[in-house]
């Protein structure tokens, strides 16, 4: 232990004789040690954490396929996620794979407290939710099975502990008083543990309810009276299998029972094809699938931008190691003379390589802890990238370190210390004692030398790969931003009033909106203002289907069209353009005739052209027995609805004051000065005309589109950030071989000017010997960038993997690069002076 202490602070003296190359290298490492724990800390959350509860590994969720004909609620993944909830009842009380399985879905409600109303995330959960995740509550208590007795029996709420602790301050005797959900009494019967928010992953509800009180929680449900509807899906499911059972035999042991409830299901379909029968109970099929890490819809597109993003700062670790092994090197050279006299006293080789191994950790100790505390900057930065929002506490996720993500940096940063501190040791393993005793300075060997060639063609070739995906994700986003959606995104600004959050029902929603509308109308600075149910460029979408008057469809053929219900003047807020016919008007309202706008797409499927649609019919539903009673009356242009890579697809608009239930609605405002000038206005508007009402999530159309093209954003950004430091870690490491080099190439140079070379001799020999190593690495990395490239396929938009154009760039700001980096040498070598260089040898 003395001996490594006393290594120990030889290092530290070594280091502190030579301040500027301790600090290039220690600012290396932590650009590289802390970008990458910066991008595990967001990879670790999203894709390895496990749920916080009691033995997470025994949890798994339900997925099925087969036909399906009914409604369908979701916040994410696809039909086959969720359930309905006597099928949730029948499941739960019929397996034998399982010690239980809760159900839970996520929505937004109205929540008054002290008279102060807001909109506050909610999750509507089984009454068996937290006793089978093994939660034991902060304060008071959690629900248990009398919570899910009958519908509406069950007015309590437990309150999550952030919530509990930012909105009622941590009062204890919060619990057992009442607050106001959507307008109703609840009680507040306890708070859920610290650290647990949500068995639905990267979700963090405020509250949580009963799934008997669905209906007051979500109140267009009540229509499907979804409580007892077996064609209405709207639950994920969540089980803990018994001791000993596994995925697979859980999965065999549940097909039998699924087969025959979906038996009994189909029976209430009534007069159906052959064809559905045969996808609803023979092609039809139950997964059971792992869930310790949670279920989480958005986890499929985090999944490959933060793969890649894990490759790419694995990439700039490995070009970090090199460069500081490089950097080693080139110090080592110098000290060939110093080694060689304490070999030549008696030290043991072991001696030497611990001591420069002991060199190598106290760098990389240093690297590892500055990249630490910069990786929460980076960390945040990603968060509110992906948020789209300046306040990273807006996403799900942390950019705090934890133990975790300690041990990941600590891990990584002995892996890269042992890897750039080995080069030098093993350059002295064997030295040339007589040879380098005999020298006034450090001369480097041949294989150091070719070393550090190949060190730099390797980092060439890492550049031009990095460079390369940069490219590729800087062109996705720039083909997406500049995407024509269809309609005018400037001076738009987007909300959602809810007036069934505040209470309301549906006779008086339509006339709590109308009346809304016609106030921000009223405001000044906005032009017009409309809304829809179906909001533009959000990931949302209201699908229904619809029968086509004259138009018979195979039974392939899908039906389904986007099918949002929007009230008058909704186009022209838009400037979304009206093709033919008209727009809604105010007439348009229950008791009128039943009409509808189709979009382009629409009118061309099915009448060829925007003119020939008018005054036809359709109607909602499907089956001979539906007649079309709804004309067309108009055919406007399309748009991207769903998002910025989604093609339009086929969409019916219908009146929202023809809407037998009323639901809440986006409202669009187009303003004649900047959106966020008038937003103050707006919720003082709102307040004044009925304080129970919320104007959530509140932003212009251009955020909007932003916030749709986040993940594309992030990775670009990232991707351009990782690669300018792989460039500027190149440039140091070319011009620190080419330095000593030039210095080692003194006498050569000095001989070759005073035999008559030129100066621009001179700086040709040094630049082409660097060209020749760089147009090998470039040789290496455009094969490999191009096969890397098809990997990324999913995450290009508009551009093809291997584009010719990006590679050529990449190659030529490298070759940019290598110039200037060896411009400083090459003129250093032109200028020497052959006198000079002659008389100090």
């Amino acid at each position: 232990m003395g001996q490594i202490l006393q290594d120990l602070r030889y290092a530290i003296r070594q280091l502190t004789r030579s301040p500027g190359f301790a600090a290039t290298v220690i600012v290396t490492l932590a650009l590289g040690i802390g970008a990458n724990t910066a991008i595990f800390t967001i990879f670790d959350q999203v894709l390895l954490r496990v749920l916080p509860v009691s033995h997470p590994q025994e949890l798994v969720r339900f997925n099925w396929k087969g036909s399906f004909m009914g409604s369908e609620s979701s916040f994410g993944g696809d039909s086959g996620d969720y359930f309905s909830y006597p099928m949730y009842k029948d499941l739960r009380e019929k397996n034998t794979a399982f010690t239980g399985i809760l159900a839970a879905v996520r929505n937004g409600v109205g929540v008054s407290w002290r008279d102060q109303a807001e909109n506050e995330d909610a999750e509507i959960v089984s009454g068996n939710y937290f006793n089978l995740l093994g939660l034991r509550p902060a304060v008071g208590r959690l629900f248990g099975d009398s919570d899910e007795m009958a519908k509406d029996a069950n007015p309590v709420v437990v309150l999550s502990y952030e919530y509990w602790k930012n909105r009622f301050n941590g009062e204890s005797d919060a619990v057992g008083k009442t607050l106001l959900i959507n307008g109703h009494q609840f009680t507040i019967v306890g708070v859920a543990p610290e650290g647990f928010h949500s068995a639905i992953d990267g979700y963090k509800p405020g509250v949580f309810l009963p799934v008997t009180m669905s209906e007051i929680a979500m109140p267009w449900t009540a229509q499907r009276d979804d409580m007892r509807n077996h064609q209405s899906v709207w639950l994920t499911l969540i089980a803990r299998l018994k001791p000993g059972v596994t995925h697979q035999q859980a999965e065999v042991s549940l097909g039998p029972l699924w087969h025959s409830l979906r038996a009994q299901e189909l029976t209430g379909y009534g007069n159906v094809s052959a064809r559905f029968k045969d996808g609803f109970l023979n092609k039809t099929r139950i997964f059971v699938k792992d869930d310790s890490t949670g279920f989480m819809p958005e986890r499929k597109d985090l999944r490959v931008p933060l793969l890649v993003l894990m490759g790419m700062v694995g990439v700039l670790a490995a070009m970090c190691s090199v460069n500081v092994a490089t950097l080693l090197l080139l110090r080592a050279a110098g000290r060939v003379r110093e080694i060689s006299m304490r070999y030549a006293l008696g030290a043991a080789r072991m001696r030497i390589v611990v001591q420069l191994l002991i060199e190598g950790f106290v760098l990389g100790g240093c690297g590892a802890v500055a990249g630490t505390l910069l990786s929460p900057l980076i960390a945040r930065t990603l968060v509110r990238m992906i948020a789209n929002s300046n306040d990273a506490t807006e996403a799900p996720y942390s950019a705090a370190v934890d133990g975790r993500v300690l041990l990941f940096t600590l891990g990584l940063s002995v892996l890269v210390t042992l890897a750039f501190s080995a080069a030098p040791a093993l350059q002295f393993l064997r030295p040339r004692l007589a040879e380098a005793l005999r020298q006034s300075a450090g001369t480097a060997s041949k294989g150091s030398q070719l070393f550090r060639k190949l060190a730099v063609g390797f980092q060439i070739a890492l550049t031009v790969l990095l460079l390369g995906g940069a490219g590729l994700f800087l062109r996705t986003l720039n083909n997406l931003r500049n995407e024509n959606i269809g309609f005018q995104t400037s001076h738009l600004i987007s909300f959602v009033v809810d007036p069934t959050l505040a209470g309301y029902d549906d006779d008086h929603t339509a006339q709590v909106e109308t009346g809304v509308l016609d106030a921000v109308r009223q405001i000044p600075g906005i032009q017009l203002a409309a809304g829809t149910t179906d909001p533009e460029i959000a990931n949302d979408n209201s699908v229904s289907n619809f029968t086509v008057q004259g138009h018979v469809a195979p039974e392939d053929e899908d039906m389904n069209f986007e099918a949002p219900w929007i009230t008058a003047g909704y186009f022209a807020t838009l400037r979304q353009p009206l093709l033919a016919g008209r727009e809604f008007a105010a007439a348009d309202v229950k008791g009128s005739p039943q009409v509808a706008v189709v979009n382009l797409s629409f009118a061309k499927r099915f009448y060829g052209s925007p003119q020939n649609a008018l005054g036809r019919l359709v109607a909602e539903g499907g089956g001979n027995d539906v007649k079309p009673d709804t004309t067309i009356v108009g055919v406007v242009g399309d748009t991207r609805h769903s998002d910025m890579r989604t093609p339009s697809r086929a969409t019916v608009y219908r009146p929202y004051l023809q809407m037998k239930h009323p639901v809440g609605l986006e409202m669009y405002a187009l303003t004649t000065q900047q959106p966020e000038a008038v937003e103050s206005s707006i919720r003082e508007g709102l307040h004044s005309f009925d304080s129970k009402l919320v104007a959530d999530r509140m932003r212009t159309m251009e955020e909007q589109v932003d916030r749709s093209v986040s993940s594309e954003h992030a990775l670009a950004t990232l991707a351009v950030s990782f690669s300018g430091l792989a460039l500027l870690m190149t440039a140091v490491g070319l011009y620190g071989v080419l330095a000593f080099a030039i210095a080692q190439r003194t006498r050569e140079i000095g001989v070759r000017m005073a035999l008559g070379a030129q100066r621009s001799a001179v700086v040709l020999l040094v630049m082409r010997e660097m060209a020749l190593t760089a147009t090998l690495g470039v040789v290496v990395a455009l094969p490999a960038a191009f096969a890397l490239s098809r990997m990324l396929t999913s995450q290009l938009y508009g551009v093809q993997p291997g584009d010719p154009t990006t590679l050529v760039a990449c190659v030529l700001v490298t070759a940019l690069m290598v110039t200037l980096a060896a411009a400083i040498p090459a003129r250093r070598a032109a200028s020497i002076d052959p006198m000079k260089a002659l008389r100090s040898e």
